[in-house]
């Protein structure tokens, strides 16, 4: 019987392919035998990164890009096809919060950075909309392709504090279900898009909303851990799993989708 999960050989494009947990689904995606473009600004990170993968028998390589940049990306589309032929995945994993668009306990809504705001849902929202429309333009060519969108959250339930980052997650989870829809009906129902959900991870995006300088937890950590039926924050490698799933044809019949993986955050109430 055919494996699922095969996913050798795909072509898998990742943006914010060289930060924390960018890195982590690289060269997990390149160990299961996938060729990946790990697109990112950070040069040096990206072309180590590469280096890493190479050494352990895998398949890379590295463009720098600016998700916010059509040109840019479109540039990266030519030198991806160029190189592979063509895009199988793209993994939209750019994304990050700022301290304007996040407002602190002793602040309120009044005190909200609007520039900061517009900057964090630039980055969150159009950061995966323009990658998607450039990088799934090739899919439509072959008429198959699978999209898997970064939510959070936070788009599943307004947390505190992070409104900007919560209102372009929220903004997420409902363009992936329209571009599910988008593609399957007008192009192929061989193009899927769905999006992952992962719980709280101890990031440096969110370190110091999570962690005191000597490095225990804040309120607000220890708030989330009582909330969360595991007992604790996730691992990066514990999105593995679904991730690998839902870019191989095991997940071929599912697609407007968000899967949680947040060791029962959002089932948890009291």
């Amino acid at each position: 019987m055919k494996n699922l999960f095969d996913i050798k050989e795909k072509v898998v494009v990742v943006t914010g392919g060289a930060g924390i947990l960018g890195r982590c689904i690289c060269r997990y995606l390149a160990e299961q035998g996938a060729k990946v473009v790990i697109l990112d600004r950070d040069a040096a990170a990206g072309e180590t990164l590469v280096a890493e993968i190479k050494a352990d028998g895998g398949e890379a390589m590295f463009l720098t890009t600016d998700v916010l940049n059509r040109e840019v990306l479109e540039k990266n589309r030519a030198d991806i096809l160029a190189a592979c032929g063509h895009i199988d995945v793209l993994l939209n994993a750019a994304g990050g919060n700022m301290g304007g668009a996040t407002i602190a306990p002793d602040k309120s809504f009044l005190d909200l950075e609007i520039d900061a705001f517009k900057k964090v849902v630039d980055l969150n929202l159009f950061g995966t909309v323009l990658p998607t429309t450039v990088f799934g333009e090739a899919m439509t060519a072959c008429k198959k392709g699978v999209i898997v969108n970064f939510c959070s959250e936070s788009a599943l339930r307004p947390l505190t504090r992070v409104v900007g980052y919560g209102a372009a997650k929220a903004a997420i989870a409902n363009y992936t279900k329209y571009m599910a829809a988008e593609l399957a009906t007008k192009f192929s129902p061989e193009m899927r898009v769905n999006a992952i959900v992962p719980g709280f991870l101890l990031t440096n995006q969110n370190r110091t909303l999570l962690t005191n300088e000597d490095g225990s937890y804040t309120d607000r950590a220890r708030t989330i851990i009582a909330h969360t039926p595991a007992g604790r924050f996730a691992e990066p490698e514990e999105l593995l799993g679904t991730i690998h799933y839902l870019i191989s044809d095991a997940s071929s019949f599912v697609t407007g989708a968000l899967a949680v993986v947040d060791g029962g955050f959002d089932a948890f109430s009291i």
